[in-house]
């Protein structure tokens, strides 16, 4: 049986697609760390001369953003252009390589961001490749967009993102998919988190303890009624994350302070959620509260034109052998800003593997050839 032309020239390319992998991996690029993020992106933007036009972006206090725009075969007469999504920034700090190096073994390429989301990216830029090499069309112009800060939230590349967005029929996230096998993501929760601070009145616990009004004891009372908001059957989660108050034992404390994460999958939840926190009160009345925050992710709900774009997804993972999946996660990534304005929008299209944010980040090496062929496939159908 003759092997798929895009599965046989991506199999080709699979020692260089790996080569390139590396190369990324090894050019370390943390969030926080703007100069090393910098480096990445002008290694990148070398490699894709002749391949893409590239473009960068000021991000503020992080690295710059890229915008790249592959030189494809064809007319592109179609309307709307098809927006890929990645990022360069890693949760890494600099200099993890000596402890976590990248190494070839068991059959996966292990090292900080081969999975989130370094490989993902080499796979998208050795997709559009196969087009150029079998001289097959594109019926829309591609876009590559790689944000410098989606680890940290995305506030400098969110309207980067945006205003891509709004001129694509389409958008294809190359986040890694989900487990061994890889599946697609067609929803994912909405993401935000609030702050609670408590004031109170401080005053000496043993001397004067009854006028003191603890800060610490209301804003326990009111995390255990924050908590309570949490509807795992309808997918809310609420959780309180970082919990500080006081500074001595002998003094009543005066204030204390919550952060608290919050995952919804509907804009409805969201809004629910944002009127049960409004609704605080101070069990103590000589306490205030003051809350900020919110929903900072919208989430990716999956609508007609997410359930489109897997079908087309899943035949053409078909062709290639593979009996694509779906999923919906609670954890967020930059196509929630894309799928809330509408655009269609397919997720976990990147490299399959495991241990993302662990020292056990890895990629299956297997998985690499069909993944890069599914990817020209898809945008050579859209």
């Amino acid at each position: 049986m003759r092997m798929d032309p895009f599965l046989a020239h991506a199999r080709k390319q699979q020692k260089e697609i790996e080569s390139w992998i590396q190369e990324l991996v090894e050019c370390e690029s943390p969030s926080t760390d703007a100069a090393a993020v910098n480096r990445f992106v002008d290694l990148l933007a070398s490699k894709l001369d002749g391949v893409a036009r590239v473009k960068t972006f000021p991000g503020g206090t992080f690295g710059r953003h890229m915008r790249c725009e592959f030189l494809l075969n064809g007319a592109k007469k179609k309307d709307g252009q098809i927006l890929a999504l990645g990022h360069s920034d890693t949760v890494y700090p600099l200099g993890i390589l000596p402890s976590m190096p990248f190494r070839k073994s068991k059959g996966r390429l292990w090292g900080p961001g081969t999975l989130d989301m370094k490989g993902g990216l080499v796979l998208f830029i050795f997709a559009m490749r196969i087009l150029r090499d079998l001289d097959i069309p594109a019926r829309r112009k591609v876009v590559l967009q790689i944000n410098s800060d989606e680890e940290v939230g995305s506030d400098s590349s969110r309207a980067l993102t945006e205003e891509a967005a709004r001129q694509s029929i389409a958008v294809l996230v190359l986040e890694p998919g989900t487990g061994l096998s890889g599946k697609a993501k067609t929803a994912r929760k909405g993401v935000g988190d609030y702050e609670l601070t408590v004031r109170g009145v401080a005053s000496h616990a043993g001397v004067d303890f009854a006028a003191g009004a603890n800060a610490v004891v209301e804003l326990a009372r009111q995390l255990d009624r924050v908590a309570g908001f949490t509807r795992l059957e309808k997918g809310i989660t609420v959780s309180p994350g970082v919990v500080r108050g006081g500074t001595r034992s002998n003094v009543v404390p005066a204030e204390a302070y919550a952060h608290i994460d919050i995952r919804v999958p509907t804009m409805k939840d969201g809004a629910w959620l944002e009127k049960q926190f409004r609704g605080l009160k101070p069990l103590d009345p000589r306490c205030s509260l003051e809350l900020t925050g919110g929903l900072n992710r919208p989430p990716m709900e999956r609508s007609a034109g997410v359930r489109k774009l897997f079908a087309l997804a899943r035949n053409a993972a078909a062709e290639l052998g593979v009996d694509l999946e779906e999923s919906a996660t609670g954890g967020g990534s930059d196509g929630n800003f894309t799928a809330a304005l509408g655009v269609p929008t397919l997720d976990g299209l990147g490299a399959v593997g495991e241990g993302a944010h662990t020292p056990g980040e890895s990629i299956l090496v297997d998985r690499i050839a069909d993944r890069t062929a599914l990817l020209a496939k898809l945008v050579a159908r859209i």
